[in-house]
């Protein structure tokens, strides 16, 4: 049989088969104990006093955002705008504008594909007479400099919010990814660190923001409460006579439904306790690579490698396209088993949803332009061996050596 390198893969161990052979036997699908525990499991991890679990990453982007705005905008302040990483996953600037914002883009680093506070002042030096969020993007797992952007932040009155989708047990300045901000977000997409196949989580300090995500994730009904009493004929929301018995159905705010269920929450709590084991398998990994891939650097751009990195996946980024096409690359390197994935494009100037944009950020972006029409990745995840990770390295060198000009 031959060998398949790919992106992400899922494995179901007995802790796995265990979760979901108790939701079976529990009788309930929809959120209950299994989704409290996981939800209390990972806001730990994270280190922030809440979690609140949704039906996906981009859920949890969206409620996060939209609570924020909504909190802040309860005071009298408006909110118009976020800044993000041009170069992430669309669901980070989709989530700004189904929330009500404009996005707006800064440059990132070229090293490490991530903001460049620098640039981002610049952003918020133009907008200075209006308030907004920043919204920085842990690409990779690679962990934004959140000291500058929460002092960013306080200085100028702003919001901070995380997109920690990529990045879980990152760490930076011993903190985790995800605990720097007002609230911030994760996916545990398949592909990522811990898995469950559709799933997102809202981790935050601030107990007003816990109480409006649950609420937008359930459509905007008057329960706000983190586990329902009503089963036991208790109800804090329950006033008699007023005729609102049952505040599932009584709806004082617009929302959406992005409630999970307990199958995708208890997979992934089955994972919670082992994710630093995860996280140090897939760095390993990444040094392996790398020495494997040292070769071709002059060729190649590897990743950074550092410990405080839990990565997603081993990204590489062509040094001069005019001797190596990605897409020629690309699909060489798939006919021999590896599975790449392209570094998301550069949002305004790449993606089709966003074109409107591109003439007001064209020649603005240069390094998240190029990184975004050059830059690729590969898997590192936990469960590739070192005959995996060698197939990779002897299929970098025989399409390389065939294509590169």
């Amino acid at each position: 049989m031959s060998i398949r390198v790919s992106v992400g893969h899922f494995e179901v161990d007995q802790d796995i088969r265990g979760a979901v052979l108790r939701v079976l036997d529990s009788g309930r699908v929809s959120e209950g104990r299994e989704t409290r525990a996981f939800e209390k499991a990972f806001s730990a991890f994270v280190g922030t006093k809440h979690c609140i679990a949704l039906n996906s990453g981009t859920s949890a982007l969206i409620a996060g955002l939209t609570a924020i705005r909504r909190a802040r905008e309860s005071g009298g302040d408006r909110l118009d705008w976020a800044i993000t990483s041009p170069l992430t996953y669309a669901a980070t600037p989709n989530a700004i504008v189904l929330s009500g914002m404009e996005p707006l883009f800064a440059d990132i680093d070229e090293d490490t594909y991530i903001l460049d506070p620098d640039r981002v002042e610049e952003v918020i030096e133009a907008r200075k007479d209006t308030s907004g969020i920043v919204t920085p993007v842990h690409l990779m797992g690679y962990v934004c400099d959140m000291a500058r952007f929460e002092s960013m932040a306080k200085k100028r009155g702003l919001e901070l919010f995380e997109d920690s989708s990529q990045a879980h047990g990152s760490l930076y300045k011993g903190r985790r990814a995800g605990s720097w901000s007002h609230a911030s977000s994760f996916s545990f997409y398949i592909a990522h660190n811990i898995q469950a196949g559709e799933l997102g989580a809202v981790c935050t300090d601030d107990p007003e923001v816990a109480r409006r995500i649950r609420k937008i994730k359930a459509n905007g009904r008057a329960c706000d409460c983190a586990i329902c009493t009503r089963p036991e004929g208790k109800c804090p929301k329950f006033r008699e006579g007023k005729g609102d018995w049952d505040p599932r159905f009584l709806h004082d705010e617009i929302g959406y439904n992005f409630k999970t269920t307990e199958f995708s929450t208890a997979i992934a709590n089955a994972q919670v306790s082992r994710a630093n084991d995860i996280a140090e398998k897939r760095r390993a990994n990444v040094k392996v690579l790398n020495d494997l891939l040292a070769k071709h650097s002059s060729i190649l751009r590897l990743p950074i490698y550092s410990d405080d990195v839990s990565y997603l996946g081993y990204p590489l980024v062509i040094r001069d396209p005019k001797r190596l096409n990605r897409e020629r690359l690309q699909v060489a390197l798939e006919r021999e088993g590896i599975e790449t994935r392209p570094l998301f494009g550069c949002v305004p100037l790449h993606q089709p949803a966003y074109a409107h944009l591109k003439k007001q950020y064209r020649g603005k972006l240069p390094n998240a332009e190029y990184i975004g029409a050059n830059g690729f990745y590969i898997g590192c995840h936990q469960y590739l061996t070192r005959d995996d990770l060698e197939h990779a390295s002897t299929a970098f060198d025989k399409v390389l050596k065939n294509i590169v000009r």
